[in-house]
């Protein structure tokens, strides 16, 4: 009896210092943005900051007055500081990480979205800090613990670090946006260092600018080596047009293959999705493209191989000449 009352006790102390722990948390977002809009990564990054307490989100770059506004509005952020500097115009890694890591000391944790943007900048902030990135956690158990993704997805790991100042980044599928709050957090004005690698930016190059992006898109239409071609595309862009909210996307082998550009590419080493409908034609289902799909509300699958892998995961599968199937599938929706 005793040694259960013990038990009890040592358990809720424990959990009363971790609570205490997490409210003493404090998390920096980094805002991903073109200095007009707010990428959508960033309302994931800031979900998960929530979780641990006070969260600041700091906008970097030139007359980014509107992204500070749109960010204050979100659920979660208790205050946003803006960082005007024309270095930080394109927010390149090599003058953006410096300009992080500087401000890091700050916190207990800095996160942001793991698209390429995150990807790219993460690392470069963490190692300037002498701390280890964690990337793309999927949920949060702890303040210095979180699990993550791990062999394509066929693992989760638990993870937990000792660092003074984690440095995160979110798999944007697993925290979804909290909304918009009734009242704004307070937005105040920053400075910092910039020194880093000499690199300028170039140009932007957008390969298509109609339609949802294929991370926000509540459905999802991707074509594999089987398509044969980029031409024959076409028919997942018509049955895109029929279904709404859609996107087109592609394997890694379609890509490779020159099919189409790497910008539409899901799996592991492209984009991670999660739409209430996910359409894979001509995919044979890797376990590289099934780790960036695979939490699909409802996956349907077409292929001529019964064999292949991707029927294991699909909802619903058709066996049949996808040049068959899918004009079918066309013109009954």
């Amino acid at each position: 009896m005793f040694a259960s009352i013990q038990k009890t006790i040592i358990q809720r102390t424990a959990q009363r210092l971790v609570t205490q722990n997490v409210r003493n948390a404090s998390s920096l977002v980094i805002a991903e943005h073109n200095n007009a809009s707010v990428g959508e990564a960033t309302f994931s990054a800031i979900a998960a900051a929530s979780q641990l307490g006070e969260t600041t989100v700091l906008v970097g770059g030139t007359d980014c007055g509107k992204v500070a506004e749109e960010v204050a509005k979100c659920k979660g952020v208790t205050k946003v500081v803006v960082a005007d500097n024309p270095a930080l115009e394109y927010r390149m890694p090599e003058t953006f990480a410096p300009f992080v890591s500087g401000m890091s000391s700050n916190y207990t944790h800095v996160f942001v979205g793991a698209s390429s943007f995150g990807k790219n900048l993460l690392p470069r902030a963490a190692v300037l800090s002498d701390m280890a990135p964690i990337s793309e956690i999927t949920s949060i158990q702890s303040e210095d613990t979180f699990v993550r993704p791990m062999y394509a997805g066929n693992a989760m790991a638990t993870v937990q670090s000792s660092d003074a100042v984690k440095f995160i980044s979110v798999r944007s599928t697993s925290f979804p946006s909290l909304g918009v709050s009734d009242s704004s957090a307070p937005i105040e004005s920053c400075e910092g260092s910039t020194d880093g690698p000499k690199s300028a930016h170039v140009a932007y190059e957008l390969s298509n600018t109609s339609g949802p992006s294929l991370t926000s898109a509540s459905n999802v239409v991707s074509g594999g080596r089987g398509m044969g071609n980029g031409d024959n595309f076409k028919m997942l862009y018509d049955m895109c047009d029929k279904l709404s909210d859609c996107a087109v996307g592609a394997s890694r082998a379609a890509v490779d293959a020159g099919f189409v550009g790497n910008d539409l590419q899901v799996g592991q080493t492209g984009k991670v999705v999660a739409p209430q409908l996910y359409v894979a034609v001509g995919i044979s289902g890797a376990i590289q493209h099934l780790a960036g799909m695979k939490d699909s509300k409802v996956i349907v699958a077409i292929n001529k191989d019964a064999e292949a892998p991707i029927f294991q995961v699909a909802d619903y599968g058709i066996v049949g000449d996808l040049f068959e199937v899918v004009p079918e599938f066309n013109s009954k929706l």
